[in-house]
């Protein structure tokens, strides 16, 4: 793992640790910003900003900067009553990406938050395959039942659990491609 990424990963903890997850604004663009400026502040010179710049992964154009202020505005009117709607919700950001990097990571904690104060509830991600994950995180624009389906057989109601939200933090890490068993330290 790189230092960079050892850095956020240890921020990620601190984020729970110190209580400041508390005062994240739940379900906004504000609120992802915050998170985003939390993992990678002194890392990134770009940390907590809207991109400025075209993205693309995979053959996957992410939303054009021409139009991701409304993209961004069009997101957060979305409603997050339930698990459905706050799924199509995190759906829709990952398509709008707003950042040059550490989208998954930070969306991740974002749906999280959303999850627990809406329904009582978040995932167990240490229980969901990052293939499958990825895979359906993939298909997820043109259908997002294979997603909703993965994420709600994990889903807990441990929402103050530190073992289990410090585990999904070592499994998002794990997705953007740092490897467990070398890469995490026991915390």
């Amino acid at each position: 793992m790189k230092n960079i990424d050892k850095k956020s990963l240890e921020k990620a903890y601190s984020l729970y640790d110190t209580g400041l997850i508390e005062k994240i604004e739940i379900g906004t663009t504000k609120g992802l910003q915050q998170i985003h400026l939390y993992l990678f502040d002194g890392l990134y010179n770009f940390a907590g900003q809207i991109r400025k710049q075209n993205i693309s992964k995979g053959g996957f154009r992410f939303a054009t900067v021409l139009y991701l202020k409304e993209a961004l505005e069009k997101v957060e009117r979305m409603p997050e009553n339930n698990f459905k709607e706050i799924i199509e919700k995190y759906i829709e950001m990952n398509i709008v990406h707003p950042f040059l990097e550490g989208n998954g990571r930070t969306m991740r904690i974002w749906l999280d938050l959303m999850l627990k104060k809406r329904i009582g509830k978040l995932v167990n991600w240490q229980f969901v395959d990052k293939t499958l994950y990825l895979q359906a995180m993939e298909r997820s624009p043109i259908n997002d039942l294979e997603l909703r389906t993965l994420l709600e057989s994990n889903l807990t109601e441990e929402i103050h659990n530190r073992d289990i939200i410090f585990k999904g933090i070592e499994q998002s890490y794990y997705y953007e491609g740092y490897e467990k068993d070398n890469d995490f330290e026991n915390n």
